[in-house]
């Protein structure tokens, strides 16, 4: 019997678009960017430079950029022009993404509003297609969503948990207390939400990409589950990047030089692992 979450996930990728990658493919996932209106409650500014420095180089590799949910702080704050105006930089650099071809956001939980945004199109899921064009092996599919599909207060009931970090969390949050709700916080509901996702995908003969609780994951198959991380880690950001065939996970970071002077440094925390290595597993 199918339990709340599969029912969820199932209707998320009912009418998913398929990117069909190729051994040149070069991708980038990240999520929960929560970018907020620059005031202390905005957890993305402490990273803003640390992300633009990513994205530019991203850009310049032709990475395609593929946000997979909570870019934008839309649980605590109410309006997307606030937020844009703030981190214009950021909004004029995935305009570029967009001019080319090159641009594919996801929505979760807490910018749900933009699902059905004329102007900035928002996808509840994507679906990634991987074949081996040499053999007769059976292509692999890498399922993209945000996540929040397992926990019912951040999926069916998101309009009361926005209601709650919106006038009760938010102001909380200005005095130290952190919101237990939320999953990315919570560890319990942490761990629960990623052995359902990771359920899912195994019952789908499939692989799973979201984002959500924050915690940064390379998938095997064992597990079927990739977690991007986030981009309001307390010193770094995290993303998956597809490129060569292979997925790495990578943190990018402030570093200091011995002279002391900063730079921003990209490291891979694990892989690359080949795509078609991981093969499927019968459900």
């Amino acid at each position: 019997m199918r339990n709340l979450c599969d029912i969820r996930l199932d209707k998320s990728f009912r009418t998913a678009p398929v990117l069909a990658l190729t051994p040149h493919s070069r991708i980038v996932l990240i999520s929960d960017c929560h970018r907020g209106v620059g005031n202390s409650n905005d957890n993305f500014l402490k990273n803003q430079h640390l992300y633009f420095a990513a994205l530019q180089s991203y850009y310049k590799l032709g990475f395609t950029y593929i946000e997979l949910g909570d870019g934008d702080e839309l649980w605590e704050n109410r309006s997307l022009t606030a937020i844009r105006e703030i981190h214009s930089n950021v909004f004029w650099l995935l305009s570029l993404f967009a001019s080319e071809g090159r641009l594919y956001q996801l929505y979760g939980n807490h910018d749900h509003v933009l699902k059905g945004s004329s102007e900035m199109p928002h996808l509840e899921g994507l679906i990634l297609k991987v074949c081996d064009f040499g053999t007769q092996a059976p292509c692999l599919e890498f399922y993209l969503t945000h996540g929040h599909q397992a926990d019912m207060l951040n999926s069916t009931l998101w309009r009361l948990s926005r209601f709650l970090v919106r006038y009760l969390w938010k102001p909380l949050e200005q005095m130290g207390v952190l919101d237990p709700t939320s999953a990315a916080r919570n560890y319990k509901r942490r761990s629960q939400s990623e052995k359902r996702l990771s359920h899912w995908a195994i019952h789908h003969n499939c692989y799973l990409i979201t984002g959500h609780t924050h915690r940064p994951a390379l998938g095997n198959n064992t597990t079927h589950y990739f977690n991007t991380g986030s981009c309001v880690h307390p010193r770094c950001i995290t993303c998956l990047e597809i490129e060569n065939g292979a997925i790495t996970l990578v943190k990018w970071s402030m570093e200091t030089r011995p002279d002391n002077s900063l730079y921003v440094a990209r490291t891979p925390l694990a892989g690359p692992l080949p795509l078609l290595e991981l093969g499927s597993t019968p459900p």
